[in-house]
């Protein structure tokens, strides 16, 4: 018995570091952000008690809104890098003269640093002398510059492109390392029988993909949900808040306003729904594993 009970001391004693770590740079944050939600904190001195005020501030037509415009940019910007980078990856895989080249070719938007990319494509949307405004011109498809990010439609688009330009090479290379773990013998067993290569993508691979397609779906979910730099560097959210996402709002309110505590109202309704985000990736996994038995 004090055997056991000396492990489980030496086991707590060598799990206290990463307790403090966890402690000190996530759960007092959290709490810290949940607390403050609940005043009016800014710049002046004297911070109140306002209780619910905060989160009924945000619950209006607006923020309502921006909540809708989140989960739609998340949405296509998600499923468009998913698709290239799944394709993208069967293509890579393949055995093609020059597929080294093609692996390499890949890394560019990866590789550079994101506020470069971003910028370049901020160049590039330009009215006056962006390049995708001038070829349009130049093959006759719009008689005149078109300023991408001045517009509420066509700047909220520009947006989505942007960040799946910036996502699509590591959604491909986690795919490609998908792809390469499948035993060739299955596709060997289906070549024998005859079966086509679209075929054995659509009845070998994809089945064979969906854990690390579940995975890689959550990971750029919560990468994408919580972008800043892409629509702060292009948009800072406009034309006329058009391009406003609520990680761009909740910055706007707590460090451009100086509204901490509505800030911090915001950051926690972020926080609850990556949580449920969470939560629905582990049921998914689960049950693609074979965990519940339900």
């Amino acid at each position: 018995m004090s055997v056991q009970r000396n492990a489980i001391i030496f086991a707590w004693i060598l799990l206290l570091p990463a307790l403090l770590y966890v402690t000190a740079i996530v759960a007092y944050p959290l709490v810290d952000t949940f607390i403050l939600s609940f005043t009016d904190a800014s710049l002046k001195k004297t911070t109140n008690w306002v209780g619910w005020a905060n989160y009924e501030k945000i619950f209006n037509e607006t923020f309502a809104e921006v909540i809708i415009r989140t989960f739609v940019w998340t949405f296509f910007s998600v499923s468009i890098k998913m698709i290239i980078g799944t394709f993208g990856a069967a293509m890579l895989n393949a055995a093609v003269p020059g597929r080294a080249l093609f692996r390499v070719l890949t890394m560019p938007p990866w590789i550079v640093p994101m506020a470069i990319g971003i910028f370049m494509w901020g160049w590039m949307y330009n009215g006056q002398f962006g390049m995708i405004s001038g070829m349009l011109q130049r093959f006759g498809v719009v008689d005149g510059p078109i300023a991408f990010l001045a517009q509420g439609s066509t700047a909220f688009w520009a947006t989505v492109i942007t960040d799946v330009w910036i996502g699509v090479p590591m959604v491909t290379l986690y795919m490609l390392a998908a792809m390469q773990a499948i035993p060739q013998d299955l596709y060997e067993a289906a070549w024998t029988d005859g079966a086509g290569r679209f075929y054995r993508f659509r009845r070998i691979t994809l089945p064979l993909l969906v854990p690390s397609m579940v995975t890689m779906s959550m990971l750029s979910l919560i990468s994408t949900f919580n972008s800043f730099d892409i629509i702060w560097i292009l948009t800072r959210g406009g034309p006329s808040g058009e391009t406003t996402t609520m990680i761009i709002d909740t910055y706007k309110t707590a460090i451009g306003s100086n509204k901490y505590g509505e800030g911090a109202a915001r950051a926690v309704l972020i926080c609850i729904f990556l949580s449920i985000f969470c939560l629905c990736y582990f049921r998914v996994t689960s049950r693609l594993s074979g965990g519940d038995k339900r």
